[in-house]
């Protein structure tokens, strides 16, 4: 690595890498507070002393921004983020815990996918080349946020899917993976807000006059606004296929309304004879008559059925209601 070397601290053998802009990088990993790592850490940053004492008590995103002399600001706290392209649940996720001051930059159990990127040639030149720890945990927090950019692109593939269907076929069961689109949108929106709010917190603590000529704060400010931009369209995306949805469903609830309307209205002269010449009487016309009598009911229910049709379509009454759809219709 130029200009940059690796030194032990503690037990474990946590790396800390000092680089020639005259800040460290401790690349720690724990599993208690009790570990000799954080009594050391304790003598030798007495500023983490409040962002140790909360951790116990932190298992979601947390973030703060303080002054301890008044002028110098740390920002420290702890992000939930997948490393994995699906939706899991939140309990399963990693998190981790960074603190930032004026010459240190601190991580506590950083996942192994990402100490690997991080520790690639690559990033090592990019963290030698920050003038500033806080720019240090900006190339971090644009690398974590590669996994929800790649679990969107997987996201976008699967909306592309649910759309087609619902081109093609709009079954009843659609409604069910539109929403679970949503649910897994929702998901990695809630892990994409604690990446805004600590680009939002930067800006807080350092105000934009330090950080205007930072070319990876203005890379993750691009990267954050891209993915919200993305988040934006398929919130709007996914919300069109829920109207479309239920306005399919209303247009195919009425139309099954007005047929079967059409249809009652339609059969309503053969409803009439049917009671007459059912009820249970003796002296009905055409009711001893034999088949002749059965002819002339039906003939007259037929042609009052008929002639009650040509009415209500001569009105235009029935529409297209009762006509046969096309075969490439998709409704």
């Amino acid at each position: 690595m130029r200009g940059g070397r690796n030194l032990n601290y503690g037990k474990q053998g946590e790396r800390i890498i000092s680089f020639d802009q005259g800040w460290r990088w401790y690349d720690l990993e724990a599993e208690g507070l009790e570990d000799s790592i954080f009594h050391k850490l304790r003598q030798d940053v007495p500023d983490t002393e409040e962002w140790l004492d909360i951790i116990p008590s932190v298992d979601t995103n947390y973030l703060s921004v303080r002054f301890p002399d008044g002028r110098n600001p740390i920002i420290f706290g702890s992000l939930v983020y997948s490393v994995e392209e699906e939706m899991q649940k939140i309990k399963d996720c990693v998190q981790i815990h960074f603190f930032v001051n004026q010459d240190r930059f601190i991580t506590l159990n950083l996942d192994g996918h990402t100490r690997q990127r991080m520790h690639m040639h690559e990033k090592m030149k990019m963290l030698h080349d920050c003038k500033l720890p806080i720019e240090g945990m900006f190339v971090l927090i644009r690398t974590i946020l590669h996994y929800i950019h790649v679990g969107m692109d997987r996201f976008e593939n699967n909306l592309r899917k649910v759309e087609e269907m619902m081109k093609k076929h709009n079954k009843k069961h659609l409604m069910d993976q539109i929403l679970t689109s949503r649910f897994e949108l929702l998901y990695w929106s809630n892990l994409f807000i604690p990446f805004q709010e600590i680009v939002t917190a930067a800006q807080e603590a350092y105000l934009e006059k330090e950080l205007e000529n930072s070319v990876y704060f203005r890379r993750l400010v691009f990267r954050t606004e891209r993915m919200n931009v993305l988040f934006r369209h398929y919130e709007k995306e996914i919300d069109t296929l829920i109207s479309i949805d239920e306005a399919i469903s209303a247009f195919r609830g009425n139309d099954i309304m007005k047929t079967l309307t059409i249809m009652t209205a339609i059969f309503t002269p053969a409803t009439v004879i049917g009671a007459i010449w059912g009820m249970n009487f003796d002296f009905l016309p055409w009711v001893k008559t034999g088949i002749t009598g059965f002819l002339i009911i039906s003939a007259i229910t037929i042609i009052s059925t008929l002639a009650f049709y040509l009415w209500m379509n001569m009105k235009g009454w029935t529409g297209d209601l009762l006509q046969v759809d096309k075969k490439d219709s998709h409704l």
